[in-house]
């Protein structure tokens, strides 16, 4: 198999995998502002459905309240929590103790940073030490748990799906 090959294969286990999770999670869209989230669906589950227009219509609501951030609840629960997020502009470094992330670029570019130590609090926070790397329609980054992340630059806007999942313990 060719590198192109190799990557196109990875890019669409990527999405089946995103895929699969926003399905398992579409029940629970009107819970996604609870304060302690449901338990995940067992296993066995049927599977569930967000259709595209519904999830537009979210995140449009949610751009209408805010250029700079919005997002749509796919779903969330206590295992996982899943979004489309739209970005307008960079925000402040963050880490998510005990949870891993996928962001899957659906739109737009930006400089994302991983790795590294945050220095600073708030608007003027950044992060030092960490790994750089331009992102744009198509990317998949992996984010593991504990580690600080930041879209450092954003080209106009960049819209994204974002997969946060626990972690399992060490």
């Amino acid at each position: 198999m060719n590198p192109h090959q190799d990557i196109t294969r990875n890019r669409s286990l990527t999405v089946a995998v995103s895929a699969a999770l926003c399905v398992a999670a579409s029940l629970l869209v009107s819970l996604a502002d609870a304060a302690d989230p449901p338990a995940a669906p067992p296993p066995g589950s049927p599977g569930l459905f967000v259709g595209a227009a519904p999830l537009a219509a979210a995140l449009d609501a949610a751009k209408a309240k805010s250029t700079d951030l919005a997002l749509a609840s796919v779903g969330v629960t206590n295992q996982y929590s899943i979004h489309e997020v739209y970005r307008g502009k960079s925000a402040p470094p963050a880490v998510h103790p005990g949870w891993t992330e996928l962001h899957f670029i659906l739109e737009g570019s930006a400089t994302f940073v991983t790795g590294g130590t945050i220095k600073g609090s708030g608007p003027g926070a950044i992060i030092e030490g960490g790994v750089s790397q331009k992102i744009a329609k198509g990317d998949a980054v992996i984010v593991p748990a504990n580690t600080p992340h930041w879209y450092q630059t954003v080209d106009g806007s960049v819209t994204y799906l974002e997969v946060r999942f626990r972690a399992p313990s060490p």
